[in-house]
C-alpha cells in the first residue's frame, strides 16, 4: 500500500532518507496553504511557524490525513482539540531540544546580567572607552535566586546549569519535585523575590499575558526577565515600559509576542537582548527534531505505535 507524506520543513538528507527508504512518497509544501492544496495524504509535518487551526484541519482530513508531525516541542500552533475532534493524532519532538533551549536561556541571562551585547555595541561603535573602576557594572549570580516558571524538561536542565553559577532555584511547579534544593512558592511570591525569572511554561489560555504589567511591577528593580517560552506569555508593551522607567533591570528574549515582529520601542532599549528564536538552533538539534518527526510518521507508515503522541 502507498504512503504518502508532505513537509513544509525542508528535512535534513537522514531523516529524508528514512522515509524514501520505507518507500513513502514524500512531497515538500509551502506552509499549510501548500499541504491544503496537496491530495491523498496520510501523514504531514509541519513546524511551529505553520497555523494548523480548526479549517485547516478539516482540510487535512478530507485530503486523507492521519497525522500532523510538529516539529518543535511546543504545540500550540495546532487546534489540538479540533484535531481530536476529526481523529488525527498530532505528535511533536520533546526532550531533544532541551538542552540546547537550555543553553540559550542561560545564554540570555549571562548577556543581560552581565551587559555584553551592550558592551560590543558600545566597542563596534566607535565610542571612546577605557577601563574604569565603575565601568559597565552588571550584576554576579552568585547567591542569587532563579525564579523558574514551567519546571518540565527544560526548566529543569536550566535549573542544572545555573546551580553551577551558585544561583538558589525556586519554582512554582504544582508537580511533587525530586530536587530537594528547590524552593517551591507561589508564583506571586516567585516574581517578587526572585533576582531572575526564566520562563518555561506552555501557551495557554491561562498563561498568555502572564507577565502582565502589574506582574512586572511586583518584581524586584534589579530582577531580570528571561523568555524562552513564547512569546505571548509576556505582556510585551508592557514589558517595553517596565525596562524603559526601569522597574525591572533587564530581560533577555528569544520569542516574541507578535513574532517575528517585535514591540514598538523594544529594539531602542539598551537593557534587553534580543535573540531571533534560537533556542533549538544548533545543527545537532535540530537534525534530531526532524529525525523524530520523521520517526513518528514512520511508525505511523509500518502500523506502530507512535513514539511521542500529544496527548493534552
Amino acid at each position: 500500500m502507498s504512503f504518502r507524506a508532505a513537509s513544509t520543513v525542508a528535512l535534513p538528507a537522514r531523516p529524508a532518507a528514512t522515509l524514501t527508504d520505507l518507500g513513502v512518497d514524500l512531497v515538500p509544501a509551502r506552509g499549510v496553504s501548500g499541504l491544503l492544496a496537496l491530495r491523498d495524504l496520510d501523514a504531514v509535518i509541519t513546524t511551529i511557524t505553520d497555523p494548523v487551526d480548526e479549517a485547516a484541519v478539516a482540510g487535512l482530513k478530507a485530503h486523507g490525513v492521519r497525522l500532523v508531525a510538529n516539529v518543535g516541542v511546543g504545540y500550540n500552533n495546532i487546534d489540538i482539540a479540533a484535531a481530536r475532534r476529526a481523529g488525527l493524532s498530532v505528535t511533536n519532538t520533546p526532550d531533544v531540544l532541551t538542552d540546547a533551549t537550555a543553553d540559550l536561556a542561560m545564554a540570555l541571562l549571562l548577556d543581560a546580567t552581565r551587559r555584553v551585547c551592550e558592551g560590543d555595541r558600545l566597542v563596534r561603535g566607535g565610542r571612546p572607552w577605557s577601563w574604569a573602576f565603575d565601568f559597565m557594572w552588571g550584576s554576579s549570580l552568585a547567591g542569587k535566586r532563579l525564579g523558574i516558571v514551567g519546571y518540565g524538561r527544560i526548566g529543569a536542565a536550566v535549573a542544572r546549569r545555573a546551580r553551577a553559577f551558585g544561583m538558589a532555584i525556586a519554582s512554582s511547579s504544582r508537580r511533587p519535585r525530586s530536587e530537594q534544593d528547590v524552593e517551591w512558592m507561589p508564583l506571586d511570591r516567585l516574581f517578587a523575590e526572585s533576582d531572575v525569572v526564566s520562563l518555561h511554561c506552555p501557551l495557554t489560555a491561562g498563561t498568555r499575558h502572564l507577565v502582565d504589567a502589574d506582574r512586572l511591577r511586583s518584581m524586584k528593580r534589579t530582577a531580570v526577565l528571561v523568555n524562552t517560552a513564547r512569546g505571548p506569555v509576556v505582556d510585551e508593551a508592557a514589558l517595553v515600559a517596565a525596562l524603559a522607567d526601569g522597574t525591572i533591570a533587564a530581560a533577555g528574549l528569544d520569542v516574541y509576542e507578535a513574532e517575528p515582529r517585535i514591540a514598538p520601542g523594544l529594539a531602542d532599549l539598551d537593557n534587553v537582548v534580543l535573540a531571533p528564536h534560537l533556542g533549538s538552533a544548533t545543527r545537532e538539534t535540530r537534525e534530531a527534531m526532524a529525525d523524530l518527526a520523521v520517526q513518528n510518521v514512520a511508525a505511523l507508515c509500518r502500523g506502530r505505535g507512535l513514539l511521542t503522541p500529544v496527548t493534552a
